[in-house]
């Protein structure tokens, strides 16, 4: 088993958004075919855990979940659209140690236009800023780039700079986990604009983390140009997803679902070690749809980490960023 294992946990399909970029709220789950508390606390000891949905906030036993899991890992971060303010308020009171990213896709038109959540954005930054006043350290945004919201991705950043928050970044995908096939970017230029944009002011920070944040932001240019991801995908080694129905996967990414087990009927060592595991990896080994999520760029990121290191020493030392392809 990988060292730094990073494990990410959709715990429902039920979503109470109706985003443009995501179906899954047209194919929820039901609450009793839900992963349990006891498959739950099947999972293995892991560095970082995701909790994603759907909405998560939408499970009433989410800090039952959370007091499993805070057991078995270093640190815990949530993925919500942040709707279910009180709900993450009372969370938070009993876990402050936890992370939360709240979806906000730009400022408030475009926001709400693309997550279909009226006053979206003002519930959002509410949450957020509540939260702060709370005294809670890993919080911020999480924005899904597009041709919609382009626009707003440096004023969305410089927001988050100054609240002091932090600033998660992600561009269209299509996948069994979107349920969705027809994600395209329209006009990869003007993205490519925005993004250099917010390369060249991580990279100016004096923040070692927010340079990271530029090479990762420089992948997703990369993927906008349908090129060969930066770093080799190694998912199902040092990362997987578990799905609310159970299945242990290797991602999010790949257009079907494939699963290596199903938690709530085998034991996690039974499902890893398995020979349905192996074929699964050597899927993902020869898997060309080339991805860029945080999932599965991260755990690439740290496990080659030299090569982020020289790409923003070179960076750095030049002064200034520009795309080109690699």
């Amino acid at each position: 088993m990988s060292k730094t294992l990073y494990g990410s946990i959709i715990v429902t399909y039920r979503c109470n958004a109706r985003c443009n970029m995501c179906d899954c709220f047209q194919f929820p789950t039901k609450p009793d075919e839900e992963i349990s508390l006891k498959t739950i606390e099947k999972l293995p000891l892991m560095t970082f855990t995701n909790i994603t949905g759907g909405e998560p906030f939408i499970r009433k036993d989410l800090g039952d979940i959370i007091s499993i899991i805070r057991k078995k890992t270093k640190r815990i971060v949530i993925s919500t659209n942040g709707f279910f303010s009180e709900r993450i308020i009372d969370l938070f009171k009993t876990y402050p140690d936890l992370g939360i990213r709240i979806s906000i896709e730009g400022l408030s038109k475009s926001n709400d236009t693309i997550r279909g959540i009226k006053d979206g954005f003002d519930n959002g930054l509410r949450t957020l800023l509540s939260l702060s006043d709370m005294g809670i350290k890993d919080i911020g945004f999480g924005m899904t780039v597009q041709d919609m919201n382009a626009h707003d991705l440096l004023p969305l950043y410089y927001l988050s700079n100054h609240l002091d928050m932090e600033f998660a970044t992600a561009t269209l995908h299509n996948s069994f986990y979107f349920r969705k096939t027809d994600n395209d970017i329209q006009d990869p230029e003007k993205l490519t604009r925005v993004f250099e944009l917010l390369i060249n002011n991580l990279l100016k920070s004096r923040s070692v983390k927010k340079w990271f944040r530029a090479y990762f932001n420089h992948g997703l240019i990369n993927y906008i140009h349908k090129n060969q991801r930066l770093l080799p995908c190694d998912m199902g080694r040092n990362g997987f997803f578990l799905d609310p129905y159970g299945d242990v996967l290797p991602c999010n990414g790949m257009i079907e679902k494939i699963s290596m087990g199903n938690l709530n009927t085998q034991t996690w060592d039974e499902i890893w070690n398995s020979e349905k595991a192996k074929i699964v990896r050597e899927a993902v080994k020869n898997c060309g749809r080339n991805c860029w999520m945080i999932g599965s760029a991260a755990p690439a990121m740290r496990d080659k980490l030299w090569m982020p290191v020289k790409w923003v020493i070179q960076h750095k030392l030049k002064g200034k960023y520009e795309w080109k392809k690699c």
